[in-house]
């Protein structure tokens, strides 16, 4: 699953506060803002390039994240996908090639960074070294596994006002995920038929 970083633009000027060097602190920050949405909804675009900055795939869509585990991600159309999760089983639907594969959720914050922001974020010290800067009213955070079968080599968060406004993700070999928010909810009631998904007639299924 892939995950992104702040595509934003503006015309103050900040200045940057050194980052801080202990982890504790940092961390304690990040899993505040995390866990003060229990519930969140919003649209995405999503960049992704290669390790020289060459752009492999542009899309957008809307998200509805709720606590625990709960995710859904409706990417538009043309190559329009649905990634739901209902905290246990992950289905990924691909209504072009009328297909759903199943599988379950990997719990793991380094293999699952969805989960960061709908997951539980208690064992974040565990997981990352953590560290951060603050230019007025952004903050961003620098996330580095600690463990070395991971996802990303490198992931930020990124928060404005206290509202998460980017991800962006760095594998092993360079290639960058970078992810925009914008019109960002949070803590309002949201269904619990957005978190499972009814298989199409005729769809064929995958099981992982």
């Amino acid at each position: 699953m892939q995950l992104i970083r702040l595509l934003f633009a503006s015309a103050l000027l900040f200045t940057l506060l050194p980052a801080q060097a202990d982890q504790t602190g940092a961390v304690q920050r990040l899993t505040g803002l995390l866990q003060k949405a229990e519930t969140l909804t919003g649209r995405f675009s999503q960049l992704s390039l290669d390790g020289s900055g060459t752009q492999l795939q542009e899309t957008s869509g809307e998200l509805a994240l709720k606590r625990p585990g709960q995710f859904r991600w409706h990417t538009d159309e043309p190559m329009e996908q649905l990634l739901v999760s209902d905290g246990k089983k992950v289905w990924l639907y691909d209504p072009d090639l009328e297909q759903v594969t199943i599988q379950t959720l990997d719990q793991r914050l380094t293999h699952t960074p969805a989960l960061l922001l709908s997951g539980d974020v208690s064992t974040i010290s565990e997981n990352f070294e953590v560290s951060y800067q603050q230019a007025g009213e952004v903050i961003d955070f620098t996330l580095r596994p600690k463990a070395k079968d991971t996802l990303f080599d490198n992931l930020r968060l990124s928060f404005r006002n206290g509202l998460i406004n980017d991800m962006q993700m760095i594998d092993g070999v360079g290639q960058r995920t970078n992810i925009l928010f914008s019109g960002v909810r949070v803590n309002e009631p949201l269904a619990a038929e957005q978190f499972t998904f009814e298989i199409p007639e005729g769809t064929d299924v995958i099981s992982e």
